[in-house]
């Protein structure tokens, strides 16, 4: 059988580092980590690992480095990791995606749950992410890097648990390497969804409504990012208030995203706070918000797409349960309000107890 190697770049990682190489090192024959400077005890801990570890200068490009580690590797397959990443289950079916793509002609994608906090709760993002790599396949991109080949991509079961998003730090250190970026290419759709991102996450909306408008315009349809950005748009979108931008975007590319229950789910969040500022004016999109929950629910949780945990199922239930709650349909308020228990959402259930009180 093929070897495969597990790739991965780091710096001060010690508090995760450990983690993530527990779950996978008995699964490769070989680990390769590029530290790009760290001053903690990484390289111990690697090392401690079996690793091979190498030295890289930091130039402020992720896939410069992680080509670099790519390169040191020895194997016909390379799996890539972050420190703040780790396998949680069907990590026996990487031997199995080698075994079937003898050819070494496709990447591997593997299922990334990333760990986020909205509104107050724990919340996790389901990606399908391309990170089984034949060798001699490398990265492009400062930040953000895209594999740098048309191989036909092929999902796997391997789940990962990325807790990364909730580290305050990041928003400092990407939103620079970004802008770099950008001065390559002012009309880059995608670098422009990156830094749009980033600005929503200081809260700074009008910076970030200016380059989601600049990414709208130069991404199409088919770019496969197009239903992220956009349901990133519309959140920005609802946290500045800006209805009528709102009612605009959703009006011209509703039909492009029928299939996506995080479409839908943002949509109902729109017209609620939409319908809530003012009812007189708004009152017709009322009951908008129950048909896209309802919308939501018909699609369901769909594993091969990316999305939010829970919009096809106990969120949409949830929020829905609210709806009617708030206008005075308590009897199916419970009924959805029991659904989502159903899925362990503890929320739910404090709001039951309540409407029983």
């Amino acid at each position: 059988m093929s070897k495969i190697s597990l790739v991965m770049i780091v710096k001060n990682e010690e508090e995760y580092l450990g983690r993530c190489l527990n779950s996978i090192y008995s699964h490769v024959d070989e680990i390769i980590i590029v530290d790009t400077g760290s001053s903690d005890k990484t390289i111990n801990i690697a090392e401690s690992y079996g690793a091979n570890v190498y030295h890289y200068e930091w130039t402020n490009d992720f896939a410069q480095a992680r080509n670099y580690a790519l390169e040191k590797s020895s194997s016909e397959w390379n799996i890539v990791l972050d420190a703040d990443e780790y396998i949680t289950s069907n990590i026996e079916s990487l031997k199995e995606f080698i075994e079937k793509n003898k050819e070494k002609n496709v990447i591997g994608k593997v299922i990334i749950n990333s760990k986020t906090i909205s509104d107050g709760e724990i919340k996790y993002t389901r990606s399908l992410v391309s990170r089984i790599l034949p060798k001699g396949v490398y990265f492009t991109g400062r930040i953000h890097e895209q594999v740098n080949i048309d191989f036909p991509r092929k999902n796997t079961e391997i789940e990962i648990h990325h807790d990364g998003y909730l580290l305050s730090n990041k928003t400092d250190r990407n939103l620079p390497l970004l802008l770099l970026e950008l001065k390559e290419d002012e009309n880059d759709g995608y670098i422009l969804y990156q830094i749009a991102k980033q600005y929503s996450l200081q809260n700074k909306y009008e910076l970030a409504l200016n380059f989601y408008r600049k990414s709208y315009e130069n991404t199409s349809y088919s770019d496969n990012y197009f239903a992220l950005m956009i349901v990133d748009y519309l959140y920005s979108i609802n946290s500045s208030k800006q209805f009528d931008l709102g009612l605009n975007l959703i009006k011209k590319i509703q039909n492009y995203l029928i299939n996506s229950t995080d479409f839908h789910f943002v949509c109902a969040l729109f017209y609620m706070e939409l319908v809530f500022s003012d009812i007189n004016k708004y009152i017709q999109y009322f009951h908008n918000i129950e048909h896209e929950y309802m919308k939501c629910l018909e699609i369901g949780e769909r594993n091969n797409t990316d999305c939010v945990v829970g919009t096809g199922s106990f969120l949409a239930q949830y929020n829905l349960g609210t709806f009617y709650e708030a206008s005075n349909q308590i009897e199916k308020a419970k009924m959805c309000y029991m659904k989502a228990i159903e899925h362990g959402y503890q929320k739910a259930e404090e709001r039951l107890k309540m409407l029983k009180n």
